[in-house]
């Protein structure tokens, strides 16, 4: 039986994953458009945030733009990987070849 990766897991953050996985390499999206489209309270996104971060998973970014602050998030290379690893073994667990 193929092992999930129990940091995806948690649905959030595999809904997190899964929406900056859509992402191009190199990119990155603005905290408030990512708790938009996630339909997320800005504390709940934190939180998972912060544990992708921990995992090496998600780099966050913060600057200004004028006056106001801005966080931006992007999945790192090893966070793209672990993804399409995880993908790999959800697919391997229904049975189906990538």
């Amino acid at each position: 039986m193929p092992d999930l990766d129990p940091v995806i897991h948690a649905q959030a953050r595999l809904r997190i994953t899964a929406t900056l996985a859509t992402l191009e390499v190199d990119d990155t999206i603005a905290f408030p458009r990512l708790q938009e489209l996630l339909d997320m309270t800005a504390g709940n996104l934190s939180t998972h945030l912060r544990k992708l971060e921990e995992a090496d998973y998600v780099a966050v970014s913060k600057s200004h733009q004028g006056r106001m602050p801005v966080t931006y998030l992007a999945l790192t290379k090893r966070g793209r990987r672990a993804f399409e690893d995880y993908t790999d073994a959800l697919r391997d667990l229904l049975g189906q070849a990538p």
